[in-house]
């Protein structure tokens, strides 16, 4: 019988491409990018990178603290970098948009009995800020951060500590949910866990493995966990 259920943060709850795109533009309009299409998907693919790196190990500091700079060099404009990161976190700070229906799930969930947590990659100021503005934060009374543990998705050792947290939690009882391949659902299955893809954009599946389920809204979502 399903009792926990570990959610991703960003652009599984919270709208976080939303709040990064406004947020991108606007550091390059400040910097004098005019094309602002063109800075932004070089920002996108060098990100994704950075990213990626992350899930695989890299220390997470000095490769966010230079991305701005990389970024910019690219666009010809030299800035400083870690300056440039802490300028972005207290933008992302604030960027509270849920998803369509996110609270409505939430609410239901916590009202049928269901453990809620948060498993997120991130920065540890920036998503308490989010879940705390949000008004997310009441649904979820663990909240476990890449950055805080040492550790990201999709490493076993970040499903590890949310289980040591809690003795009652097994394998069968607890299930992981979020849109990212690489990070949520491999984690998971590295972590013997059954899992969902939230799949709104309906995004291919160019990996060599499969999601337990796959679901492209939230009513899906719920009819999977309560039912």
């Amino acid at each position: 019988m399903l009792k926990y259920v570990i959610f991703d943060l960003d652009d599984t709850l919270l709208d976080f491409s939303r709040g990064e795109q406004e947020g991108i533009l606007d550091l390059l309009k400040k910097y004098g990018i005019t094309d602002l299409q063109h800075g932004l998907q070089v920002y996108q693919a060098h990100n994704h990178w950075v990213w990626s790196q992350i899930e695989h190990g890299a220390d997470p500091e000095p490769l966010l603290n230079q991305r701005f700079a990389v970024v910019f060099q690219r666009l010809g404009v030299m800035v400083n970098g870690p300056a440039l990161q802490h300028e972005y976190s207290t933008i992302l700070d604030h960027n509270f948009y849920i998803l369509p229906g996110a609270t409505t799930l939430l609410t239901d969930l916590q009202q049928a009995g269901l453990n809620l947590i948060v498993g997120t990659n991130g920065v540890k100021t920036t998503q308490l800020s989010r879940l705390q503005g949000s008004g997310l934060a009441q649904y979820f009374p663990q909240v476990f951060i890449s950055a805080d543990l040492g550790v990201a998705k999709p490493d076993p050792r970040f499903f590890t500590a949310i289980f040591d947290r809690n003795p009652a939690m097994t394998h069968s009882n607890t299930i992981m949910v979020g849109d990212n391949l690489g990070s949520d659902i491999s984690g998971a299955i590295h972590a013997q866990l059954k899992n969902i893809w939230f799949n709104p954009h309906h995004r291919p599946n160019d990996k060599s493995y499969q999601p337990t389920y796959t679901v492209d809204n939230f009513q899906q979502l719920e009819k999977i966990l309560l039912h």
